[in-house]
Formats: structure tokens, C-alpha cells, sequence
């Protein structure tokens, strides 16, 4: 399924900065970057679960927020874009 991840992590801090390079470090791990905080992540049950518990540990939810949308298999229909950086399946090989 595709899963979306954002964030906002407090960056006032030296703290908060190094929370911000941990949670995009793992959002790395699991998906590819679409914008500054925005990940697409094709994962199933178990690793959405895992990824989610990564980061819960890593954030200070007194200071910063995760949000996950749950998109589903079927989420090409749901996912529309415009502008910069075009779109790509998420499934497709990546060449570098």
C-alpha cells in the first residue's frame, strides 16, 4: 500500500535539529522524498508499522508532529500532481 509520511519537527534547537536529520534519515530508508517533508513509502502491514514506531521513538510529540496517510493499493487514482518534479510510480526501478 502507499503510504504517505509528513512531518514538522521543531528545529529551534540543537535538539530539534538532529531529530529532523533522524526522521528524514529513516524516511529515506523506507520511501522517496516528493517534498522538503513529504515522503511516498509502498509498504505493507508490517513495515508501515515499523516505520511508524521508528519514528514515534525519534520525535519529541510535545514539540513535533508525524502524519501518515493510508492511501491504499489502489492509490493512483488518489494522487494527482502538477508542476515541478514529476511524478513517478513508486514501484518502478529506480536508475541512477
Amino acid at each position: 500500500m502507499l503510504v504517505l509520511i509528513t512531518y514538522d519537527v521543531s528545529t529551534e534547537t540543537k535538539e530539534g535539529r538532529t531529530r529532523l536529520r533522524k526522521v528524514a534519515k529513516q524516511c529515506v530508508n523506507y520511501g522517496r522524498r516528493v517534498q522538503n517533508s513529504v515522503f511516498e513509502c509502498e509498504l505493507d502491514a508490517a513495515k508501515a508499522r515499523e516505520v511508524k514506531n521508528i519514528l514515534e521513538k525519534i520525535i519529541d510529540a510535545e514539540h513535533d508532529s508525524l502524519r501518515f496517510y493510508y492511501l491504499g493499493n489502489n492509490y493512483k487514482n488518489k494522487v494527482e500532481h502538477i508542476g515541478i518534479k514529476p511524478s513517478f510510480d513508486v514501484n518502478e526501478p529506480l536508475i541512477l
